[in-house]
């Protein structure tokens, strides 16, 4: 259960744990509040991360209402921890709803919202600084310049992006490769064995421009766990998802027809269904980190545990093709049989080194 092997994020020099400590429960306020951990018992749970040699750790301004970052900035200098972390934190959604400049991604809040970040954590700079969530508003060109500016004067190292669109992505970090501004070295995004949408555009995107994928939710929320089990009412089963928080996510058949699979694979091996999600997720091609919640330094120990083991070809070959999300145009036209049938028929044409792109390129249409 050793996190002490580190990984480049990006085309950068920063070396990261291959599993994030996701600290949203960090804190009883706001709208995460009915899942939320006081501090006595989120520092068993961050002090085993440390421990297990873990040096990223991810937050965000929203969370719990800033008390994630309270918390945690008190959990880190009781630790004497900051040099060592890589510390991650996240601005745009609104800390005032009668002030219509105190959300959103522009250069107001930016800079209100880091120095806010920075107080409430007791440090007075940011490893990484990720915008949380596009809002279809601001100009690309004038995030860029904050964020370069911000970097300038020392209060974040790195910046990057969460949940935009690959396009987004694509020409934000075009654009600060042609203007000389600080490149983005991260994506943070929704990523699971039930949710592999990133895989058509956003890991591409992020292994041809240098920016490390860090996956969210690779549990699907516990959906993946397995403690859930199909009802009349859509869900049945003692969890987040079967309470007021979860009730209005629906699940389609084919996110339910995972779980089947999943069983086998972890039955097999031994382990939980848990365990080889995360796995799964962690170890994908492109993906450079997973972020892993807990409700206790006992289930954090349990995420840590998913990285003992591999899963052997043919069972992830199973997982793979449970959850494989069929192409539609016009990526069908991207993949290996179509390339063969139309662009080059009858020749054969090297292609890019395996893992470069997703498995969008490898799927095969059933018979």
């Amino acid at each position: 259960m050793s996190l002490d092997q580190y990984f480049l994020l990006g085309r950068s020099g920063l070396r990261v744990s291959r599993l994030s400590l996701g600290t949203m429960n960090f804190g009883k306020d706001g709208f995460h509040a009915p899942y939320g951990k006081t501090e006595e018992e989120a520092r068993p749970i961050f002090r085993r991360y440390l421990e297990a040699g873990g040096n990223f750790v991810d937050t965000a301004d929203f969370y719990t209402a800033g008390e994630s970052e309270r918390i945690l900035g008190r959990l880190i200098a009781e630790a004497g921890a900051r040099d060592r972390l890589v510390l991650v934190s996240k601005f745009t959604n609104s800390v005032d709803p009668g002030d219509p400049n105190a959300g959103g991604n522009g250069r107001k809040h930016m800079i209100r919202a880091v120095e806010a970040s920075l107080r409430r954590l007791g440090t007075d700079y940011l490893d990484l600084y990720l915008l949380h969530t596009w809002d279809r508003i601001t100009p690309v060109e004038e995030v860029l310049r904050t964020f370069d500016d911000l970097t300038r004067a020392g209060k974040i190292r790195y910046a990057g992006l969460s949940d935009v669109p690959a396009w987004y992505a694509a020409r934000a970090q075009s654009l600060a490769e042609a203007n000389s501004l600080v490149p983005l070295i991260n994506l943070q995004l929704p990523y699971s064995l039930v949710d592999r949408t990133i895989e058509t555009e956003h890991v591409p995107a992020g292994q041809e421009l240098g920016m490390g994928v860090t996956v969210w939710s690779p549990l699907a929320s516990g959906f993946l766990t397995g403690k859930y089990r199909r009802s009349d009412q859509g869900l049945a089963g003692e969890g987040r998802l079967s309470g007021a928080g979860g009730s209005g996510l629906q699940w389609t058949d084919a996110q339910w027809n995972v779980l089947g699979p999943l069983e086998t694979v972890a039955e097999k091996l031994g382990v939980s269904m848990a365990q080889v999600a995360l796995n799964w997720a962690a170890t994908q091609p492109g993906i450079a980190s997973a972020i892993v919640g807990a409700s206790s330094a006992a289930q954090l120990d349990a995420s840590l545990a998913a990285l003992d083991f591999e899963i052997p070809a043919e069972l992830r070959a199973d997982l793979d093709a449970a959850s494989a999300v069929p192409p539609g145009k016009p990526y069908v036209m991207f993949t290996p049989q179509y390339q063969s049938w139309i662009v080059n028929p009858g020749t054969k044409v090297a292609d890019k080194p395996a893992g470069y792109r997703p498995d969008v390129r490898n799927w095969v249409p059933a018979d």
